[in-house]
């Protein structure tokens, strides 16, 4: 099947640049020298000893010290509770405390750290421009000449704090988009790591993740892989991505299906003839055996192969030679094998349609891989990447799938898997004018017949009001109580925490005659 799981390496490429460009465009040392000088001038301007600036940590809600004098090796990180700059922050208000040494505060473990002995102080909170979010605070330490903070100073440095916001929620989407940046290159890394000649392998599910997780344990291994799963589900993706992740990479991968080769052709497909072995040999063929030297076979629906050129097959794997049909010199193979199979290959073994030599010398590890019903998650990602993809391909801009549509995609079973769905798309991005949201009238015939014979379980996703999704789960939470209780509206009333009043009055709301 095509690389229906894949979406291009070159917009990862793409991507990575963007966010290079992103993180390198943010001029943080400007912004922070901007507020370090802060630092410096408050104290001259307001007659004060020392300043500290303190920025909100998005996400944890813990103030640290950014920004202070004589704080280039030392970090405090106040509390929000105890600290004056904690309870500007959490207030909104400044705060003057003018006799540190009456009490005991955060400031004393401040200056049992720093050495440096605080006597009073003034912090104002720094406030978002709209000036309902506190991003940090500024404070000022000991007023000079031993004087006391007053009015005028918290005035002032309000003021100063107005103008220090915008440089502080500079620095703080700095931060927070270096993290997203930083994020998004991991996710990057992954979808790389799931690469398939240049391309990218979607897989969302649990199942699926697992899948991956097994391909990495076994892709620089020598054993033999047998993939077993439904027609269009991707094992020769799979194949193909063990392929290149182990160290036959740099080789030959050679795909046969096993299903599509005349049993008269079989043994000529594998080993190769000579010119004038067999009527119709004109020419001198190497066999696929030859051709995948040192590299990979990769045998789809295998369990197809012929039982009368099973013999040879295997007696081709253990000795690891063969000779041409028409020749009599041995030729000496180097290869993986990786199996494919849609059918149980344990019960053709059963059945004699398959030797159960074979069986053994092909099987050494058993990846499974799910249908597309099984894995949900993958179902979304997988049409949305389609429709770029298909867009591209048929040069059309559809805008995208009614939301209706997107929960029939998700509730469908897909006989026919991720090659199915991706055989729908084209269908409907075929037959959507450009720009249109896809409806879901546009679904061929086998989708529409499953929206007709299910329609309460697709609409019932639709509803997304709080008090439909109420009034569902009551309902059934009821019903559940009553047969608990084989139907006494009492015993239910008590399991509920109602009153058997308050019982009664929801069946008659719900027209639940129970």
């Amino acid at each position: 099947m095509p690389d229906t799981h894949l979406t291009s390496h070159k917009d990862l490429t793409l991507l990575r640049q963007r966010l290079s460009h992103v993180t390198r465009s943010w001029a943080l040392d400007d912004y922070k020298a901007f507020v370090v000088f802060y630092t410096r001038i408050l104290p001259k301007l307001m007659g004060a000893e020392r300043c500290t600036i303190f920025i909100m940590d998005i996400g944890s809600n813990q103030i640290c010290s950014m920004f202070g004098t004589g704080l280039q090796e030392i970090s405090i990180e106040p509390p929000m509770e105890g600290s004056i700059a904690g309870k500007a922050i959490s207030t909104g208000n400044s705060v003057i405390d003018n006799d540190l040494t009456s009490h005991s505060g955060f400031h004393e473990d401040v200056a049992e750290q720093t050495g440096f002995v605080c006597h009073n102080m003034l912090c104002s909170p720094i406030k978002g421009v709209d000036s309902h979010n506190v991003s940090g605070a500024v404070q000022l330490l000991n007023k000079k000449d031993n004087k006391p903070f007053t009015v005028e100073d918290q005035l002032l440095l309000e003021e100063a704090a107005h103008f220090l916001s915008i440089s502080i929620e500079s620095i703080v989407l700095n931060q927070e988009i270096i993290r997203i940046a930083g994020y998004l290159e991991q996710e990057v890394d992954r979808l790389e790591q799931n690469s398939v000649r240049g391309q990218i392998f979607i897989a969302e599910s649990p199942a699926m993740q697992e899948v991956l997780n097994l391909v990495n344990v076994v892709s620089n291994t020598p054993i033999n892989v047998m993939l077993l799963g439904e027609n269009g589900t991707g094992k020769d993706v799979i194949a193909r991505m063990i392929h290149e992740r182990g160290q036959r990479k740099d080789k030959s991968f050679v795909p046969v299906n096993c299903a599509c080769i005349p049993e008269s052709l079989v043994e000529s497909e594998f080993f190769g003839h000579e010119k004038g072995a067999f009527t119709g040999a004109d020419t001198t063929r190497i066999g696929r055996f030859e051709e995948s030297g040192g590299g990979t076979l990769f045998l789809d629906e295998v369990a197809e192969m012929p039982i009368t050129v099973q013999p040879k097959f295997l007696r081709a794997l253990e000795e690891q030679e063969g000779s041409r049909l028409g020749s009599g010199k041995t030729i000496s193979y180097d290869l993986r094998i990786i199996c494919a199979t849609n059918k149980d290959i344990t019960e053709e073994v059963k059945n004699g349609t398959f030797r159960e030599d074979l069986y053994f010398r092909l099987f050494s590890v058993e990846i499974v891989i799910p249908p597309l019903r099984e894995r949900p998650e993958d179902i979304l990602p997988l049409s949305l990447h389609f429709l770029d993809q298909t867009n591209h391909r048929f040069g059309k801009q559809v805008a995208g799938f009614s939301p209706e549509l997107m929960d029939l995609f998700e509730e469908y079973p897909w006989p026919g898997n991720v090659r199915q769905l991706l055989r729908e798309v084209e269908r409907l991005v075929a037959l959507t004018p450009n720009y249109n949201i896809i409806p879901v009238t546009k679904c061929s015939p086998g989708l529409q017949q499953y929206k007709k014979e299910i329609p309460e379980k697709i609409s019932s996703k639709m509803m997304l009001s709080i008090p439909d999704q109420v009034q569902k789960l009551e309902k059934e939470l009821i019903r559940k109580a009553l047969k608990k209780t084989s139907g006494n509206k009492s015993q239910a009333a008590k399991l509920l925490k109602l009153t058997r009043q308050g019982l009664a009055q929801k069946l008659k709301r719900y027209q639940m005659n129970i």
